[in-house]
């Protein structure tokens, strides 16, 4: 879908003034709206108003110069890259196809840069965010987390950064399912450059990725933390996966408790500090979450019922026959040496040997320094 605002009309120069208003130090969405309630002054009259009107108002002089002398490169790179391929958009806070969730946050992007259809961003989205380092347990609940969740019919949302935002994307396209990536640079600047492949097959998937910065603009630290409010904004709930207690994912959650929505984490081994972030939720409130059932059970009115229970159903057999399994048992969520295992288990050292590497090829554990770990079921 190309949208192809060349042609000098309405939406065109709206979207113009709209490019406008980024540029403005200091002024928000908020502050257009405040503007429009006290002065009858909407965006398209702001940028024709003269400086001795804009001084009555109460507008600083940085902010005037912006408004008088816009950036017009800014306004021509961002039309440009628009306009050079399909499969892009470019919508503003009151174009119709803005998410409607994301308007209700306190500082919502004024422009959302993107690839893909803007339709699916009004989906029911749930957020998975997490560790950069997750632990092998990590990896394989964001992965399992975001395929089930796909099932029931969630779009899975995320940053698209390393460590559980891949593998949450990554859980969604191997079911074939919607998955949102939000990025904290520039549109035409896909970071990190590993996941360029993943970007591809998100859009491929009929998935959407989106930034709120112009293309060209030079990247910052502080963009990282802050895209953390549309990840949270887009969603009407949001997953800690695994996360230590001083990560960026914790910022995601308190976003997510500000804007009044749903916060959820996974326990994990009081012994591993990438869990430490998730217990302190918890602590503080956030539900405790162990399968699927425990999150679409909080929004019965948007998740299909049959959905909820197929997952579910699927999920307590397979768990019950891989219960019944002497040797998997045998095999802790933390580092089992090959010598208890067969102890445990009562199956000679070479039999669990063969019988271990199969249920690694399974993804049932994995091989790590000084023994094996148990992943979950699939």
């Amino acid at each position: 879908m190309q949208q192809d605002v060349e042609a000098s009309g309405t939406e065109g120069r709206e979207l113009e003034n709209w490019l406008k208003l980024t540029q403005i130090p200091n002024f928000s969405v908020a502050s257009l709206f405040k503007l429009k309630e006290k002065h009858a002054i909407g965006l398209a009259d702001l940028f024709v108003a003269p400086k001795a009107s804009l001084l009555q108002i109460g507008f600083k002089q940085l902010q005037i110069e912006a408004i008088l002398r816009p950036n017009e490169c800014l306004i021509s790179t961002s039309l440009e890259w628009l306009n050079a391929k399909e499969n892009r958009f470019l919508i503003h806070f009151e174009h119709p196809q803005y998410p409607s969730l994301l308007k209700q946050i306190a500082s919502p992007p004024p422009l959302l840069f993107g690839y893909g259809n803007p339709q699916e961003l009004n989906n029911y989205q749930l957020a998975m965010v997490g560790s950069r380092s997750p632990s092998p347990q990590g990896r394989e609940n964001a992965h399992f987390f975001a395929s089930r969740l796909g099932e029931c019919g969630w779009t899975i949302t995320s940053g698209l950064a390393l460590g559980i935002d891949g593998l949450s994307h990554r859980g969604a396209v191997s079911g074939g399912y919607t998955t949102i990536a939000v990025l904290g640079t520039a549109i035409d600047k896909m970071y990190p450059r590993h996941h360029i492949k993943l970007a591809e097959d998100i859009l491929q998937n009929n998935g959407v990725i989106i930034s709120e910065f112009a293309p060209a603009t030079k990247g910052r630290p502080e963009y990282f933390p802050r895209r953390n409010r549309i990840i949270s904004g887009l969603s009407v709930g949001t997953l800690i996966v695994e996360a230590a207690i001083k990560s960026g994912s914790l910022i995601t959650a308190r976003y997510a408790l500000e804007q009044n929505r749903e916060v959820f984490a996974l326990p994990g081994n009081i012994h591993n500090p990438m869990s430490a972030g998730c217990h302190h939720l918890i602590q503080q409130g956030a539900k405790l979450v162990t399968c699927v059932g425990d999150i679409n059970e909080e929004f019965q009115h948007l998740i299909s019922p049959e959905s909820s229970e197929k997952v579910d159903k699927l999920q307590k057999n397979t768990t019950q026959s891989l219960a019944s399994d002497k040797l998997l048992d045998s095999v802790d969520f933390e580092v089992t040496p090959l010598d208890i295992v067969a102890q445990r288990s009562g199956i000679e050292v070479t039999e669990v040997m063969s019988q271990l590497l199969e249920y690694e090829l399974r993804g049932l554990v994995i091989a790590v320094s000084g023994g094996y770990i148990k992943l979950g079921e699939k």
